[in-house]
């Protein structure tokens, strides 16, 4: 297994009326990027259902200088209807990003919690402040 030390928080800067799949992303990441596969280790629906993208042993495709070591993991959303950045993750997202990063840091005992913007400022994904709901031990 690889050694992780990042756990990197996305959005997939969609609209919250759309119903995203993995496989949605795993096609735009073939098709648009030209990705082996789907660029994260896990996809979170608006309804909260978790799913798995790319293997965990396998770097992602999801934050330059930082994939080798990291696990991502995207929700479904982030865009706002005027088609700026927004925060319009449900409550069974917010649910499910919280027991999926907790269920992460048992496994990667010491692993930073962060969001794309925190290791690349140009973006503003992932639409939250990461740092403040995952405070760094």
């Amino acid at each position: 297994m690889r050694t992780i030390n990042l756990i990197v928080i996305h959005c997939a800067d969609t609209y919250a009326r759309m119903d995203t799949t993995a496989a949605d992303v795993d096609r735009w990441h073939r098709e648009e990027k030209g990705y082996a596969q789907i660029g994260y280790h896990w996809f979170i629906r608006r309804n909260g259902l978790v799913e798995p993208g790319r293997a965990e042993a396998i770097a992602g495709a999801h934050v330059a200088g930082h994939n080798a070591n990291s696990i991502g993991i995207c929700y479904a959303g982030g865009k706002g209807d005027n088609g700026q950045p927004q925060d319009n993750r449900t409550p069974a997202q917010k649910r499910s990003i919280q027991m999926l990063v907790c269920w992460l840091q048992k496994r990667f005992p010491g692993a930073r919690v962060l969001g794309h913007h925190d290791l690349n400022p140009a973006k503003a994904c992932p639409c939250f402040d990461v740092k403040s709901e995952f405070p760094q031990p």
